[in-house]
C-alpha cells in the first residue's frame, strides 16, 4: 500500500485540542484520524492556529493566531464587528489555512487534502481540479448544503459520510465511503454490573429529547441522571426543571474524561432523539461501557445499535414503547454491548476506513 502525504485541518478558530470549556466533536475525530494514519506510516501535516498540538508529522500554523481564544484577538473587539462580521471572520480564518494547504499541494507536497469544514473549501477545490480533496461530513445535509455541494461539484472532490442515513438528502454526491466515528475504547471501560438508574447525556435542547427522557423516568419510576452543559429558557424551565427531584437529578456538565463513570453505573442510556442525527457518539460510548441504549429510530441509530442485542430501537418513536422496553433491559447482555463497539466502532476501525477510502482514490 502506498504511503500517503496528507494535509488536514478542522478549524482556525481555536487551537486543537480546544481550550477548556469548548466541546467540538470534529476536533476529536480529526485528531484521532490524523494520529492513526501517522501510526500506519503515512505523512500527515495538521494545519491549525498557533498553539495547536497534535502527534502528527508536522503542525503548521502559517503564522495564524486562534481567532476566538484567550479573550479573542483585538479584531473581534472592534465596535464595528457584529455577529455577521464575526461569522465572516470565522470563515476567513479557516480559509486562510485551507489556502495554505492548496498552495503546498500545488507545489507537489501532498497527495491529498482532508478538510473537515467542507463549505469553506469547495471554491478552492473547484479551482484546483488536479488536487484530490476529501471532506468529512459531520453535520446533517440540509437542502442548502446539498445544493451548494452540487453547485461546486468536481471530480476531485470526495465526501466521507459518517452514516449511510446521513446521505439520504443528497444521495448523488461524490461519496468515497461511509466511515463511522470511532472512540478510544480504553477511555470507556466496561462494567458488568450497574446501579439501576437511567442516564441521559447531551445538549439539553429539544432535538436531543431530554424532556422525553424525563417523561420516561417519571412513568417507570426509575432514577434518572441528566448530564449536559447548563442552559436557560422556556424549554428547560417548563419541560425539565419542574420535574427535578431526588429521583430525577440534573448533574450538570461533566468533563469528558469523567463521563465513563456515569455510563458504567447506568442500567440503560436513553436517547429519544427528535432529529436525524448523523452519528451519535453517546450510542457507542454507552455501549463500550456495557450499558445498553434505548433510542428512537432516527438518524444513525439503526446502523449503530443492534435491536434486542445491544439495546432497543423504538420503531415508532413512542414514549409508551420506550417505557415498556425499560422493563426488559435486563435481557440485554452487557458484554455484547462492549464487544459490538470493539468490533465496529474503535479508533482503529475508523482509521482503517479512512485509509482505504484515501488509497482507493489516490491509487
Amino acid at each position: 500500500m502506498k504511503k500517503l502525504r496528507i494535509a488536514t485541518m478542522v478549524t482556525g478558530h481555536f487551537t486543537t485540542p480546544p481550550p477548556q470549556g469548548i466541546v467540538y466533536a470534529p476536533m476529536d475525530i480529526a485528531v484521532d484520524v490524523s494520529e492513526g494514519l501517522v501510526k500506519r506510516g503515512h505523512k500527515v501535516d495538521f494545519y491549525g492556529p498557533e498553539g495547536t498540538k497534535v502527534n502528527v508529522t508536522k503542525v503548521i500554523s502559517a503564522g495564524l493566531r486562534p481567532l476566538n481564544q484567550g479573550g479573542g484577538l483585538p479584531i473581534l473587539k472592534n465596535s464595528q464587528v457584529g455577529a455577521a462580521e464575526t461569522d465572516k471572520l470565522f470563515h476567513l480564518w479557516d480559509q486562510y489555512l485551507i489556502a495554505k494547504m492548496f498552495e503546498a499541494a500545488n507545489r507537489g507536497e501532498y497527495d491529498l487534502l482532508h478538510i473537515h469544514p467542507f463549505d469553506r473549501a469547495i471554491p478552492l477545490a473547484l479551482a484546483n481540479p488536479k488536487i484530490p480533496v476529501f471532506y468529512t461530513l459531520h453535520d446533517p445535509i440540509y437542502p442548502w448544503r446539498a445544493q451548494v455541494a452540487s453547485l461546486f461539484a468536481s471530480p476531485n472532490q470526495h465526501y466521507i459520510s459518517i452514516s449511510d442515513n446521513q446521505r439520504k438528502p443528497a444521495p448523488d454526491l461524490n461519496y468515497a465511503a461511509t466511515v463511522y466515528n470511532g472512540i478510544k475504547t480504553e477511555l470507556f471501560p466496561f462494567s458488568a454490573d450497574h446501579d439501576g438508574y437511567l442516564f441521559f447525556i447531551g445538549r439539553l435542547h429539544p432535538e436531543k429529547g431530554v424532556a422525553e427522557a424525563v417523561e420516561v423516568a417519571r412513568r417507570t419510576g426509575d432514577k434518572l441522571l441528566i448530564v449536559g452543559p447548563p442552559v436557560t429558557g422556556d424549554y428547560w424551565d417548563k419541560k425539565i426543571a419542574p420535574y427535578l427531584n431526588d429521583k430525577i437529578q440534573y448533574v450538570g456538565f461533566v468533563a469528558r474524561d469523567q463521563i465513563f463513570k456515569y455510563y458504567q453505573r447506568a442500567k440503560a442510556t436513553l436517547v429519544p432523539i427528535q432529529w436525524e442525527e448523523p452519528f451519535g457518539l453517546v450510542l457507542t460510548e454507552s455501549m463500550a461501557c456495557g450499558t445498553p441504549v434505548i433510542a428512537f429510530d432516527r438518524g444513525s441509530v439503526p446502523e449503530v445499535v443492534v435491536d434486542g442485542k445491544t439495546g432497543f430501537i423504538i420503531k415508532n418513536n413512542s414514549i409508551d414503547d420506550m417505557v415498556a422496553v425499560v422493563k426488559k433491559i435486563s435481557s440485554i447482555n452487557r458484554a455484547d454491548c462492549r464487544n459490538h463497539v470493539e468490533k465496529n466502532f474503535s479508533i482503529e476501525k475508523m482509521v482503517e476506513g479512512y485509509e482505504k477510502a484515501f488509497c482507493k482514490v489516490v491509487n
